[in-house]
């Protein structure tokens, strides 16, 4: 099996899980070459015991002849709970409403097969970026992005599931929306007309206790991955932008991780045009509930 760097790896919407029995980063990520008009093909991971030397990539999934969907194969998030590992991720076809569904696996590396029998996100809204958050009291919500292509100003909403994960419960929530924050410029498409970009929610909970959540829009014509915070801590909010990004140098899609020395990591990629984005991890400061970079 290969080993390469980072440099080598092209990737969007890199995902970092550390995982402590094995001492080892496992790395996940849109990894279809044309993720954006291409039929799907899967997503592929890779492992590193340094965070600088990649084994892979490992076929993580790939879908049966009868999956449902063969385009936009997007953002797989990879999460440890109750003793099995659960993917998030985007998938969508033709004539269908683009959805996370929930897959899971005994390995971090796959194979992942399908849990929900089909999207948890509501089939009948263009979503997309599905996370995984667990509240104090232990249920489980999914954090996810209501698309701008169909709503024009983009939302980030949160919907509760199931103790097993394998649908949703209740009705979404919207938290906020792309236009709530001052730093985000609009968009312009040919397809979609101009609107409000939503990207790429995860959710961290800050040494002193206060939940923030980042996320990714433009600013300037560039992507640009920035901080909102819940003032009551959950994550029903309601929620605060900070007013400027954490990064806007044309990345975004960002997530938190330690490494096993204790050191605080944003993974995301950059640049954002395919295929040249590559996955980046940069130190972050922790200081009473603000990150910096």
């Amino acid at each position: 099996m290969p080993v390469l760097t980072k440099d080598q790896i092209q990737m969007r919407d890199p995902f970092v899980l550390p995982h402590e029995t094995d001492g080892t980063y496992y790395l996940y990520g849109s990894t279809d070459a044309d993720i954006w008009k291409a039929k799907g093909i899967g997503f592929d991971a890779y492992h590193s015991k340094d965070l600088v030397n990649w084994e892979g990539p490992f076929p993580a999934f790939r879908p049966t002849p009868t999956f449902w969907a063969d385009l936009n194969y997007w953002a797989p998030e990879v999460h440890p709970y109750r003793g099995r590992y659960y993917m998030f991720a985007t998938f969508k076809a033709d004539g269908v409403c683009r959805g996370t569904q929930i897959l899971v696996s005994d390995n971090p590396l796959g194979p992942f097969v399908p849990h929900s029998e089909e999207p948890v996100t509501p089939r009948d809204w263009e979503c997309l970026d599905g996370t995984l958050f667990i509240d104090d009291e232990g249920v489980p919500w999914i954090i996810f992005c209501h698309e701008w292509v169909q709503i024009k100003n983009g939302t980030v909403c949160a919907l509760r599931l199931s103790p097993e994960l394998d649908r949703a419960i209740g009705e979404p929530v919207v938290l906020f929306s792309a236009h709530d924050a001052a730093w985000v410029d609009p968009v312009h498409s040919n397809k979609h007309g101009t609107g409000y970009v939503t990207d790429g929610p995860f959710a961290y909970r800050c040494d002193n206790g206060e939940l923030l959540l980042l996320w990714s829009s433009f600013r300037q014509g560039r992507y640009a991955q920035a901080t909102a915070r819940s003032t009551s801590g959950s994550i029903l909010g309601p929620w605060v932008h900070d007013p400027k990004p954490l990064f806007d140098s044309d990345g975004g899609h960002g997530m938190i991780f330690r490494t096993f020395a204790g050191d605080l990591l944003l993974a995301l990629h950059t640049p954002n045009s395919t295929p040249d984005e590559r996955p980046i991890f940069i130190p972050l400061q922790e200081s009473d509930g603000r990150l910096s970079v």
